[in-house]
């Protein structure tokens, strides 16, 4: 297994890596970038991208991400596709291995690597996948204008999507699985006082279906109970909003992190607890889904990394 010394290492894309290597590259730190599971991250399943500075017509999730890949292959990234196995973060200079074998010490880390959506786990997710099915409601809700869509889930988040989409939509429906919501009680009287938003308790879906993208949802109301009942809603939206997991376990023991997995930074810095160490992108924070703010935590832990760097002679 050979060994390599960096300045600045970047771990995972989208646009928060692509962006801090971006920066990175400009400020001459000669960053390495390593792609990660999924190269540009969630943007890729994005089908467009319509509030991203610079794109006055919209552009699809994975041309976005292709250009800020070239711009940062353009300023002197360089950028190698592989997943972070192990990692020493014990002293510095920091120690990453990869599976392509590498092994990489470098004198900055930023941690870039995203946060996974939960999906319920049927085919037919997978089956419309930018054709109806959706885990970002402030991403592609404004495709649903005056149309009909469901959320699922009954936490502040699905609240919150339903709420948002309630402002483009005709009409939401939230499907619930229990006969409570699980959200907070102002939460729970926004989407009840919303003429616009219908919750359906105590009902799972089990399937969409649809021609040539969703046209409505296979649902289960009170499924196990001697009163089951089988429920088609017709809707051209399906929004899953039961959280996110942050890729996030491989530096845990070293960094903090809250009770979900996202890692723990200085107030509004990318900084964590280890010197030299940032996080940047969704990892971080859920707010960061958006592409514009993942850029913008990306920018500025690539300017944390420089500082450090000047700081340290390094």
């Amino acid at each position: 297994m050979s060994r390599e010394h960096r300045r600045c290492l970047i771990i995972g894309s989208g646009p928060a890596g692509y962006t801090a290597a971006i920066y990175a590259s400009r400020a001459n730190l000669s960053p390495l970038l390593y792609e990660g599971l999924q190269p540009g991250g969630q943007l890729t399943q994005t089908t467009e991208v319509e509030n991203f500075p610079g794109y006055p017509q919209g552009v699809t999730g994975t041309a976005l991400i292709q250009d800020l890949r070239l711009q940062a292959e353009r300023f002197g990234t360089e950028i190698r596709s592989g997943l972070a196995t192990a990692v020493d973060l014990s002293k510095a200079p920091y120690l990453v291995t990869f599976s392509d074998g590498k092994e990489v010490e470098a004198d900055t880390v930023i941690i870039s690597t995203g946060a996974t959506a939960k999906y319920l786990g049927l085919p037919d997710e997978e089956k419309y996948a930018g054709m109806g099915v959706s885990a970002c409601a402030t991403c592609d809700g404004f495709f649903y204008r005056g149309k009909k869509v469901a959320v699922v889930g009954g936490g502040d988040t699905a609240c919150e999507e339903a709420l948002y989409l309630a402002s483009l939509a005709s009409h939401v429906y939230m499907i619930v699985r229990k006969n409570y919501l699980r959200a907070s009680d102002i939460m729970r009287q926004r989407v009840e006082a919303n003429p616009k938003i219908t919750i359906l308790y105590e009902h799972n879906t089990v399937g969409l279906y649809g021609e040539e993208g969703v046209e409505g949802a296979h649902l289960v109301k009170r499924k196990g109970e001697p009163d089951e009942e089988q429920v088609d809603l017709a809707i051209d939206g399906f929004f899953l909003a039961i959280g996110h997991h942050p890729n996030s376990e491989l530096f845990a023991p070293y960094i903090d992190t809250d009770e979900v997995g996202y890692i723990l930074t200085e107030g509004a810095t990318p900084r964590t607890k280890v010197p030299g160490v940032f996080a940047a992108g969704d990892v971080a924070d859920p707010l960061y889904r958006q592409a514009i703010t993942a850029a913008a935590s990306g920018c500025k832990a690539a300017l944390e990394a420089e500082r450090y760097l000047g700081e340290h002679g390094l």
